[in-house]
């Protein structure tokens, strides 16, 4: 069974596709999960519809929590499955692949169910499908010896030997006397060796001296893709070598992508723009990150054009009020349009809120925030950004309330804690009730002194005693 990308999904499951990469975007998981496994109970091969779903079943655990009690209601909830899996496994991988998934989308880290997934996958010849299931349990147990091994080899034989030789390397360091692993090793190094000089054509008669040159400059090339930080030169050259290959391969909308993103990381936004543009023409249009890659380019667009305004020109003050005006009002209509696409979706409600907030429109962003803190995800900032725009109307009285709830709501004294806490210093203090105030910014000081202007107000009501 066969691995293949995103291109070869049929027209008729790709609506499925996209409505489960926007679930997923909207921190939706449970319903992005079953859209992505109906899509692969009809093409267990689509990669990246298995990547997509990986995802969502890592934020659902996530969003859901891992205490010890979870942990054991949904390890003897996925029993039952698990035991068919693994019984399914001699006879009917495809099948044993399926069961693993659904025990997967409650338990994200169930490493029996992604064993099942390695074999299965590895019977079926899916070997990506096998190497992110290793990634995981290598990650659950990094001392586990025939797991680093296993996952190595695999990367080697997909191709990342690079990596595959990193790991074993680590490995055999912290098990310098280990035979096996000090073998896998060297046959990994081998690997990389023949793969990444062209010798393995070499040896077999199908290449030449001329290939193995021309294979290192691509090594090469690749490298500098894949490194975080391009130079001027690199980018350039990649955006020549992307815009020649798009000639021969005028489908591939993986090279329309990365030209967008080499021409914003270049500043030319209009050229980034328009191969958006021409993805979203595509069939492949509908999806929900397209659409934010295309509001984010614009607005570092105008982010950029305010960086290049002349700071000493007379009217330096008004063009940047007139662009960041231009740049808050796109911001805002671009959110208003998926809020109409998505009303139900609170976490846009929550962005919706923000915008409205910065914009001092603060009517609506109460309405806002008044919804997206029935988001759990969004809850405690909501509450938070609503105590402000409280206050911001004088209403202290509903913005102390708001904030005493979501301190009591909150359980580790994190940085978000500490804004709750100061809020609620500051608008206890706007009430006149400065002593119950003073008690808000001290518990702050025993913690972080440093934060924001604690220590002054700290120190200023004790020298005042």
């Amino acid at each position: 069974m066969p691995e293949k990308p995103l291109n070869e999904c049929p027209r008729e499951l790709r609506p499925l596709f996209t409505k489960g990469s926007e679930a997923s975007q909207r921190e939706n998981y449970e319903y992005a999960i079953d859209l992505f496994c109906q899509v692969l109970a009809r093409e267990p091969g689509l990669i990246d519809v298995r990547r997509a779903l990986r995802k969502a079943q890592a934020g659902k655990s996530a969003a859901g929590g891992s205490g010890f009690f979870k942990k054991v209601l949904s390890s003897a909830g996925s029993s039952p499955q698990m035991a068919k899996a693994q019984f399914a496994l001699r006879s009917n991988p495809a099948e044993a692949l399926a069961l693993a998934e659904q025990v997967l989308g409650s338990d994200a880290n169930n490493a029996m169910a992604h064993r099942v997934v390695v074999e299965a996958a590895t019977t079926l010849a899916m070997p990506q499908t096998a190497v992110m299931s290793l990634e995981i349990l290598t990650h659950l147990s990094p001392k586990d010896k025939n797991v680093a091994i296993q996952f190595s080899r695999l990367l080697a034989d997909t191709g990342d030997a690079r990596r595959a030789e990193g790991l074993l390397a680590a490995f055999a360091n912290s098990h310098p006397n280990d035979q096996e692993v000090s073998q896998a090793l060297k046959d990994v190094s081998a690997k990389r060796t023949m793969s990444e000089g062209g010798y393995g054509a070499l040896a077999s008669g199908e290449g030449s001296y001329r290939d193995i040159l021309h294979n290192e400059k691509e090594a090469v090339s690749l490298e500098q893709e894949k490194r975080v930080q391009k130079t001027e030169d690199v980018t350039g050259r990649l955006i020549e070598e992307y815009e020649a290959r798009i000639k021969a391969e005028p489908k591939n909308l993986k090279l329309y992508r990365d030209l967008a993103e080499l021409y914003t990381q270049k500043k030319q936004f209009d050229k980034a723009l328009s191969y958006y543009a021409q993805i979203k023409a595509s069939e492949m249009g509908g999806d929900a990150s397209l659409d934010q890659a295309i509001a984010q380019t614009t607005v570092r667009k105008l982010d950029h054009h305010i960086e290049q305004l002349n700071p000493n020109a007379d009217d330096h003050a008004e063009e940047v009020a007139r662009l960041s005006a231009e740049k808050m009002a796109f911001q805002i209509g671009e959110c208003q349009k998926r809020v109409e696409k998505f009303p139900t979706d609170l976490g846009i409600r929550f962005e919706m809120g923000q915008l409205y907030f910065q914009s001092g429109k603060i009517g609506e962003a109460i309405k806002e925030f008044q919804r997206s803190r029935d988001n759990p995800h969004r809850r405690i900032a909501s509450m938070n950004l609503l105590a402000q725009c409280f206050a911001k109307r004088k209403m202290f009285d509903l913005a102390a309330e708001n904030l005493q709830e979501a301190i009591k709501e909150k359980q580790v004294f994190d940085d978000e804690k500490k804004d709750l806490v100061y809020q609620l210093g500051v608008v206890l203090e706007n009430m006149g009730k400065k002593p119950e105030a003073i008690e808000q910014f001290k518990l702050i000081y025993k913690l972080d002194a440093s934060y924001r202007d604690v220590e002054a107000r700290v120190d200023a009501f004790y020298a005042g005693q």
